[in-house]
């Protein structure tokens, strides 16, 4: 009788996956915040900001089904294709942090 060997990273991985999308959702309400002030003028802001919101939100969402289809589709474990389908909205998120909060 032979006994499985416990799998470290399938353990972690619902923890990972947490923390993936605990970061992704604090810089998705600094990018809330940022943005507004910028619609409201207290912040400057490009003028192309309000249509570059909706226009990635599409995008990403596009990313997200082909990235979590293919990893379905190799066989990866529900929390692999998880990651993967946030992975372009996380990608995203950072971008915008890093873009709206530089000086200029």
């Amino acid at each position: 009788m032979g006994y499985a060997m416990f799998d470290v990273r399938a353990a972690q991985a619902p923890f990972v996956l947490w923390q993936q999308m605990a970061r992704m959702a604090w810089e998705a309400q600094m990018i809330i915040v940022l943005r507004t002030a910028g619609m409201m003028g207290m912040v400057q802001q490009d003028v192309t900001e309000p249509t570059r919101m909706v226009m990635e939100k599409a995008d990403a969402a596009t990313e997200a089904m082909f990235a979590a289809l293919h990893a379905a589709g190799r066989g990866a474990r529900a929390d692999q294709v998880m990651s993967a389908a946030l992975r372009p909205y996380r990608k995203r998120t950072k971008a915008n942090v890093k873009r709206l909060t530089r000086k200029r």
